[in-house]
C-alpha cells in the first residue's frame, strides 16, 4: 500500500527541521517576524527587513564584598550571653560540691552518733571503748572514762558542760602557771622552799581531784539528769570556789601565788613579781569564772526535774544496787540474828 501514498518508509531515519520549506524561511532574512509584520495594513510593500539586536544589558554599580564576621567578634545572639554565664556556671558548681560535702560529713557524724546510741541502749552490758584521757597507744595506762559530750549529753545542756570542761582544762593550766611562779620565787629566795612543795602537792591533787570530784558529778548530773549527781556537784564545786577565793588572795607559805605575795615579790625582784602578778590575775579570773559557773549550772539545774527527793531515792537505789554493800548488809543481818539467837539461850 506504501505506492498509493507519500508517505516515506518508516525505516528510513529523517529529520523533521531539515524540511526545504522550514530551512528556506529560516534562512530568509529579508521577511520580518510575525509580531513586526500586520496583514491588515493597506500598503503593499513588503516589510522591512528583520535586524537581530543584541539586548542591552543594564550596568550594575559596582558593589563592595559583604564583611565577614570574624571569629574574635562577638556576636550579640540576645541577652543571654555565655562568656558571662560560665562563671556563674562555676560558681555554682562549686557551691553545689560544697553543699555535698557538708551533708557526707553529716551523715558520717549521724551515723557514728546512732551506733553509740544503740551501744549506749543496750545497758550496762553494752562494750564501750573507754576513750578519755586520750592517751596514745605506747602508754601502759589506758583511758579510764568514756565521754562524748556531742553524743551523751542533749542539745540544751551540750553548751554548759563543754563550757565546764574547758573551765576545768583553764583551772589545770593555772595551777602548773602556779608551780612555775613558785619556782621562780625559790629560785632566788631558798626559804620559800615550804611554798614550793605545796605548789607542787596542789597541782598533782587538785587536777586529778576536780575532774572526778565536781567535773565528772556535772557531766553524769545532765547526762542522765541525776539529782544525786547534782547534789555532788554543788556541795564540791563550792568548797572548790572557796579554794579559788583562797588562791587569789596569796597566803604566804602556803603554795598559792596571790596578791599578798605576788606584791611581796616585788621588792625582791621585779621579773618574779610580775610573773607571780600575772598568776594572781589568772586566779581572780578562775575564782570569778568559779562564781558564774556555779550560778549557772544551778539556774540549768532549776529547768530540770532534779529535786532532793529524787536525790534520796537515787542514792538508796544506787547503795541498795551496789553488790559489795548488799552482802556487807546481809553479813550484818546474819550476825545481828545470830547474836540474838546465842543471847535468847
Amino acid at each position: 500500500m506504501s505506492k498509493y501514498t507519500s508517505f516515506p518508509d518508516p525505516m528510513e531515519d529523517q529529520n523533521p527541521f531539515q524540511d526545504p520549506a522550514v530551512t528556506q524561511h529560516s534562512s530568509n532574512t529579508e521577511y520580518a517576524t510575525l509580531d513586526l509584520y500586520n496583514p491588515f495594513e493597506g500598503t503593499a510593500e513588503p516589510p522591512p527587513p528583520y535586524e537581530a539586536t543584541s539586548p542591552s544589558v543594564p550596568s550594575m554599580p559596582a558593589q563592595t564584598p559583604p564583611s565577614r564576621t570574624t571569629p574574635t567578634q562577638p556576636n550579640n545572639y540576645g541577652s543571654y550571653n555565655t562568656h558571662n554565664s560560665q562563671p556563674a556556671v562555676n560558681a555554682t558548681t562549686t557551691e553545689l560540691m560544697k553543699k555535698q560535702e557538708e551533708l557526707e560529713r553529716k551523715a558520717r557524724e549521724l551515723e557514728r552518733r546512732e551506733r553509740e546510741l544503740q551501744s549506749h541502749s543496750l545497758g550496762s552490758g553494752a562494750s564501750r571503748q573507754n576513750n578519755w584521757p586520750p592517751l596514745p597507744s605506747f602508754c601502759p595506762v589506758g583511758p579510764c572514762f568514756y565521754q562524748d559530750i556531742n553524743v551523751e549529753i542533749s542539745q540544751r545542756f551540750q553548751r554548759i558542760v563543754t563550757l565546764m570542761y574547758y573551765f576545768w582544762m583553764f583551772s589545770t593550766c593555772t595551777l602548773a602557771f602556779n608551780l612555775i611562779s613558785s619556782l621562780a620565787m625559790f629560785c632566788i629566795d631558798t626559804s620559800v622552799g615550804v611554798g614550793f612543795g605545796l605548789a607542787i602537792l596542789w597541782a598533782l591533787l587538785f587536777t586529778p581531784c576536780s575532774f572526778l570530784c565536781w567535773y565528772r558529778p556535772a557531766y553524769k548530773a545532765f547526762r542522765s539528769d541525776s539529782s544525786f549527781n547534782f547534789f555532788i556537784f554543788f556541795f564540791i564545786f563550792f568548797a572548790q570556789v572557796v579554794v579559788y577565793i583562797i588562791m587569789t588572795i596569796g597566803i604566804p607559805g602556803w603554795g598559792f601565788s596571790g596578791w599578798i605575795v605576788s606584791l611581796a615579790a616585788l621588792k625582791q625582784s621585779i621579773p618574779v613579781g610580775a610573773i607571780m602578778m600575772m598568776n594572781a590575775i589568772l586566779f581572780t579570773a578562775q575564782a570569778a569564772v568559779g562564781v558564774f559557773m556555779l550560778k549557772k549550772v544551778h539556774g540549768m539545774y532549776r529547768q530540770t526535774d532534779a529535786s532532793f527527793q529524787k536525790a534520796q531515792a537515787e542514792f538508796a537505789t544506787g547503795v541498795m544496787s551496789n553488790q559489795a554493800v548488799r552482802q556487807a548488809a546481809a553479813s550484818a543481818a546474819t550476825n545481828a540474828a545470830q547474836g540474838a539467837f546465842t543471847a535468847s539461850r
